[in-house]
């Protein structure tokens, strides 16, 4: 979809965190109590004192250095004394920001497919206007939304791990998945955990939809890898689990965002990417390669639409609702799309280039997976328990999804 004036209302609200909007904010005075303010984005504030009033989205507090005054953009509060936030309900059309990278195919047809029918639900009363790179970078949207920059983005876990540690778990290499319903499946189940709910809603995050794709696999350039010692003197573009994967083959992994990954590919920065067969013909890593690996199948990346809490707590109902019964008839859209349209069009790329195919023995893959699989789970749940995350829990999601769809 091609951007629009910004004529209608745009949606962008107080407590973002860096941006002030429509909400409405009742003056309050306070007896002296005390409270503390946090940074909901970084650890750069945390401030106890005691409130001595909140008004034009300013908080006052005494403290031991003085009277301090602080925007509320950005600020949780804490304590008994933290006035109540209220923010109004928008009238009349609304247009949401969507920042997405690249161009549009496969990976971005739920988001296409859900603005359609959320404009055709709405009669235009909210549009969203899809940005394809415009708005910020593919590793920066996750902050565009904490900053209240735009209202919907997609991203991949593995690009900040650090900033989304409860959804890194289904990037693990190996873990079972075969077919996008189940990919689906086992997101869906992980994003409604209330850990995961909660740790992006840290970034003023709310996950809307997944987006479901399928195992990857590596192209490359240069002569085929026939033995395994060959990927020892590889340079793979790989992320998350599937990075594990590669290194178990003996290859270096690096962590190229994807528009970046094609140049890299020409100008000998690297041997071969990980990627879905949709990605490897967007980002035209195909159109050179001499060979892939047919069935490595080692993970995926999990790469969520979110959308700013602020901006959903404050959409007419019926917008609200426009939007939030499209998103599985959108995910309907993509798979279907996916199975069909993206995979024709890329056995046809693989005949049409004489792309020389590898095949790995099952013997093979197994001795892989045994390696990669078992030590990364382990060293997640370790890491990401000593977090504070119900690690564990949030791995064992997977499997049992799996075993219930079998």
């Amino acid at each position: 979809m091609e951007k629009k004036p910004k004529s209608a209302v745009r949606t962008s609200l107080v407590v973002s965190a860096c941006s002030l909007g429509i909400a409405l904010f009742t003056p309050f005075q306070a007896s002296a109590q005390e409270i503390t303010l946090r940074s909901t984005t970084s650890s750069s504030i945390n401030i106890s004192g005691d409130l001595i009033s909140f008004e034009d989205d300013v908080y006052t507090i005494d403290t031991s250095l003085g009277t301090v005054s602080l925007r509320a953009a950005g600020l949780e509060c804490i304590g008994e004394a933290c006035p109540v936030i209220q923010a109004s309900i928008v009238t009349g059309p609304v247009v949401w920001d969507v920042s997405l990278w690249g161009n549009r195919r496969a990976f971005t047809e739920h988001v296409e497919k859900l603005a359609e029918l959320v404009d055709e639900k709405t009669g235009g009363q909210l549009t969203l206007n899809l940005s394809y790179g415009g708005l910020a970078p593919s590793r920066e949207n996750l902050d565009g939304i904490a900053a209240g920059d735009f209202e919907m983005a997609q991203f991949c876990a593995g690009y900040h791990p650090d900033k989304n540690p409860s959804i890194t778990v289904l990037e693990l290499p190996f873990l079972g998945v075969s077919t996008l319903r189940e990919e689906l499946a086992v997101s869906r189940a992980v994003y409604e955990h209330p850990a995961v709910i909660a740790d992006l809603a840290r970034w003023n995050a709310t996950l809307l939809m997944p987006t479901p794709q399928p195992q990857y696999n590596i192209i490359g350039v240069g002569s085929p890898p026939t033995t395994i010692e060959a990927f020892e003197k590889m340079t793979i573009r790989a992320t998350g689990g599937t990075g594990a994967a590669v290194q178990a083959l003996g290859a270096a992994s690096v962590n190229l965002p994807a528009p970046q990954v094609n140049a890299a590919l020409t100008n000998g920065e690297i041997n071969a990417v990980a990627f879905a067969p949709h990605a490897h013909m967007a980002f035209k890593t195909v159109d050179n390669a001499v060979w892939w690996t047919s069935n490595l199948n080692p993970g995926t990346a999990n790469c969520p639409i979110v959308v700013s809490k602020r901006a959903l707590d404050t959409l007419p109902a019926s917008s609200r609702i426009a939007l939030l019964s499209s998103v599985d008839e959108a995910l309907e859209h993509f798979i279907d799309n996916y199975n069909s349209s993206t995979m024709a069009a890329w056995d046809t790329a693989l005949l049409d280039k004489q792309i020389i195919e590898l095949t790995f023995s099952d013997e093979m893959i197994s001795a892989i997976s045994n390696e990669v699989a078992g030590p990364s789970t382990s060293k997640w749940i370790a890491e990401k328990s000593a977090l504070g995350l119900p690690a564990r829990e949030l791995y064992e999601i997977i499997p049992r999804t799996l075993r219930a769809m079998r």
